[in-house]
């Protein structure tokens, strides 16, 4: 059987990859750019490689993995904040998270990633909501 492999945007301290070594999934890299949240992920999971900045990265150049894990900043989009949506320049950062996606599909002709997972906010939904009525306008 085919190794399941990782990569993940916006790691923070290694949720998503912690939660896949649980299920035979490996990490190979991890883009992230706290330095505290970075040692608390390279001490759990030592043999994934860390990426750096999501702003710097071109998905052609990293290696292809099955599954991309992102959880973009939420100030945006939660119902806390000034609900900007993904027009805050902080939640608006899951555009370098699809970046990323279509840059390693164009490169792999679509065989990767196979899967792409993308954790926020329940109010995320109802921007979404809004940017797709929107664009069937």
């Amino acid at each position: 059987m085919k190794e399941i492999t990782l990569g993940t945007l916006f790691d923070g301290i290694g949720g998503f990859p912690y939660a896949a070594l649980f299920y035979g999934i490996r990490p190979v890299w991890a883009s992230e750019v706290l330095p505290t949240a970075i040692s608390v992920t390279k001490r759990h999971i030592p043999e994934m490689v860390h990426v750096g900045d999501i702003t710097k990265l071109d998905g052609r150049k990293l290696p292809p993995v099955d599954i991309i894990t992102f959880g973009s900043p939420c100030q945006g989009l939660s119902i806390s904040g000034r609900r900007l949506g993904l027009a805050d320049e902080r939640s608006g950062l899951f555009s370098e998270a699809i970046r990323i996606i279509r840059e390693m599909q164009e490169v792999t002709h679509g065989q990767y990633p196979q899967i792409a997972i993308w954790e926020n906010v329940p109010y995320v939904l109802k921007c979404i909501r809004y940017i797709m009525c929107c664009k069937q306008l």
